[in-house]
Parts: C-alpha cells; structure tokens; sequence
C-alpha cells in the first residue's frame, strides 16, 4: 500500500523508507495572476464582511466591504497535489501590536512604520523584501524602554486562534503534511533594528543581541505551544531564516555560533519534545552554515538557492543527507526559460541526481517562482517530477 502524502514528507524528513520524492512550491503572487490568464483554474467562494478576498489585478488580499460571491484561484497545494501545506496565520511578534502607521505614499509604493519602530517601504502591488528606511531600535537602551517590556509580557492577542482553527480546517481530511510557520530571531531582528545595528551590535553589543534573543525565543516557545494546545499539534514546523547574500553568510559562522544558533537549536529541542520536525530556510549562501544546522538538529533544509556561492544541494546530500533532509534546490531560472526540452531535461537530471546520492528530497525551486514563469512551463517540470518521483 503506498503511502499517503503527509507519510510520504514525514519519512523523508525523520530518515525512514519513503516511497517517492515529494513536492512542494511557492510561486509570488503576481505569478498566479498570470497563471490565471494562461488557465490556471479558479471557483467562486463566499466571503463575510471583514474577511479577505483575492484581488484578481495584483494577487493581493483585500478586506471584504460587502459580503458575497468572489474569485479565488484554486489552492496550490490542491491543483498542484503538493504535499506540505503550511497553514496560519503567523502570530504577531511586533513588540507594540496593532502599530501600522503610513508615512508616505506614492503611486506603486508606501513606506510605513511598524511596532518595531522600522520604518519599511513595500511595493503595494508586486512581490519583493522591503527597502530598510529608518529604524528607532537603535541601541540596547532603546529595546530595554521602548520594545522589550512588550515582548516579555505575554499577550494571548498575539495569536488569532480562530482563524488558525478556520485555515486548519481547510486542509483537514487531504492527508497533507501540515506546519506551522514563522520567522524567527534572525529576521526579527534584521526588520526591527536594520542591518547595520544588528550587525555592529553582534561584535560591540553582544549581550544585548543575547537578551533580544532570549526574550523572543520565550516568547516563541510560549507562542507556539499555545497553537499547538488550543489548536492542535501541525506535522511539522517551518522556520524562515535568510542567513546569507549571494556570496556568503551575513556573520560570520564564529559569531551566528555563539550568538543565534544556540536560540534555534533551543527551539528546536523545543519542537522536537512535541515529536515535530523543523525544516529550516535560509535563502543566500548556505555552505558555510551547514554545520551549525545540523548541530542545531534541523531536521530539513531549504531552499538551496543555486545562484549563490558554494550551495550545490548534491553535495549537501552526499555530505549531509544521513542528518537532513532537502526541500528546493531546482534552479528557478530553468522554468523562467520556458523551453519545455530545457525544463524536462534539467528536472529530470536534478532530481536523478539527488536520487543518486540517497538524498530525501522534497522537489521544489531553489526560489519563489517568478511571473517570468508561464503556467505549462511549471506543468511541464512537474510532469517531469512525476516520471521519476519513485525511489
């Protein structure tokens, strides 16, 4: 009897005999818009007053004025037959919750204020990481004044348990892998106090990096464990960490050692002691962080970005796949050609080659999938994934 998609994910990530490769994506938003044009399927759903519905111009969510009938595209993960789901919403780690103060607009952008006191500028109708504008968390006496007496109060707001429960039900019965997601104190931390604090504070302030760190994975811990009690327990955990740029980690493995990887490894054994593994993400340069992942008892990796320096994901598995499982690692950039003999033939050989090696993969891209990417082109990788899926 083969097994079912969440048994599938779940044996590739705890190391047991699985019977295929399984899959997973994560196109942008504006990349569905497109999809949409060239055929991807939608369905009319009911919407109240107050909840969010699809914008068909931008792929954007928009507060529903009046009840009724709206487009929506089918969930990827159905259409797809992906097999890991996340669900949420994310709970609000904003030190001042319900802060969101606009400073300025213009047309196709809008900078606003935070909780954290950043100031971030977003495009308002495409995919992208925000511009770093201005930040107020600038010295460990700023956090201790202003921000740290929020976070260390725990505020049951911070969690919308009933719309946890309504997006949990939404997949209940699909025998998917189901995980709760967030970032964690690496991004927290790059969005509420900006790059050049945070990384001039590693080296001159270390302690107070310690004490953010400290508060926030309380904080998680707390977080998370009344999901999981109040809405039930997830397959699995993943957390959204970006550790590196093109050409190599943000700090260096001696610092991210002594002052982040202990909090995550904390995090996991706290995910663990719920029998729950944890797939770690980190998009940029990977190769030199390897070591500390494992030793923080990550159970999975992802994305393995291809464009960036030394991440070849074959011989992370060859050198590491007896301690991690691999979710990504196709260049993106292969389906941005839309040439279906390019498609096929470098799906095919990625995924040989993992096999190879005996990694336990998850298929997916190295990247989001841009709107550089037709419909059939990214038809046709699966339709590749699915000749040589089995092990």
């Amino acid at each position: 009897m083969s097994q079912t998609p969440n048994e599938v994910v779940d044996a590739l990530l705890r190391g047991r005999p699985a019977d295929r490769v399984a899959l997973h994506g994560s196109p942008w938003p504006e990349t569905i818009v497109k999809w949409v044009s060239q055929g991807y399927p939608t369905r009319m759903v009911h919407k109240d007053v107050g909840e969010n519905r699809w914008r068909p111009d931008d792929g954007r969510g928009e507060e529903v004025a009046e009840a009724g009938e709206y487009i929506e595209p089918v969930p990827l993960w159905e259409h797809f037959s992906y097999d890991m789901v996340g669900v949420g919403p994310w709970f609000d780690a904003t030190p001042v919750m319900g802060v969101d103060e606009l400073l300025e607009a213009a047309d196709g952008w809008e900078v606003r204020r935070d909780g954290a006191g950043a100031a971030l500028k977003y495009w308002t109708h495409k995919s992208g990481t925000p511009e770093h504008i201005d930040f107020l968390m600038t010295s460990r006496d700023v956090w201790k004044r202003d921000y740290r007496p929020h976070v260390v109060e725990w505020d049951p707001a911070r969690v919308d348990l009933d719309e946890m429960r309504r997006s949990v039900a939404k997949v209940d019965g699909f025998e998917r892998w189901v995980h709760y997601g967030h970032l964690f104190i690496w991004e927290l931390a790059r969005k509420s106090m900006g790059d050049v604090t945070l990384y001039t504070s590693l080296l001159l302030d270390p302690e107070w990096m310690h004490d953010y760190n400290r508060v926030y994975t309380d904080l998680y811990k707390r977080a998370f464990g009344a999901m999981i009690e109040a809405v039930g327990k997830p397959d699995g955990i993943w957390i959204y960490e970006d550790m590196g740029y093109k050409n190599g980690l943000f700090a260096s493995p001696k610092v991210l050692g002594e002052i982040v990887f202990p909090y995550y490894a904390e995090l996991v054994e706290f995910f663990h002691g719920y029998d729950l593994p944890v797939v770690f993400h980190t998009c940029g340069s990977t190769v030199d962080a390897l070591d500390l992942i494992v030793g923080a008892g990550f159970d999975a990796l992802n994305p393995m970005e291809r464009k960036a320096r030394g991440n070849d994901p074959v011989a992370f598995a060859r050198d590491y796949g007896d301690r991690l499982a691999f979710v990504g690692g196709l260049d993106a950039r292969v389906l941005e050609t839309n040439d279906r003999d390019t498609i096929v033939r470098e799906t095919t050989r990625y995924i040989e080659d993992m096999k190879a090696v005996g990694a336990r993969l998850v298929f997916a891209t190295d990247h989001s999938i841009s709107n550089n990417t037709d419909y059939d082109s990214y038809r046709w990788a699966l339709d590749a994934y699915r000749a040589c899926m089995d092990y």
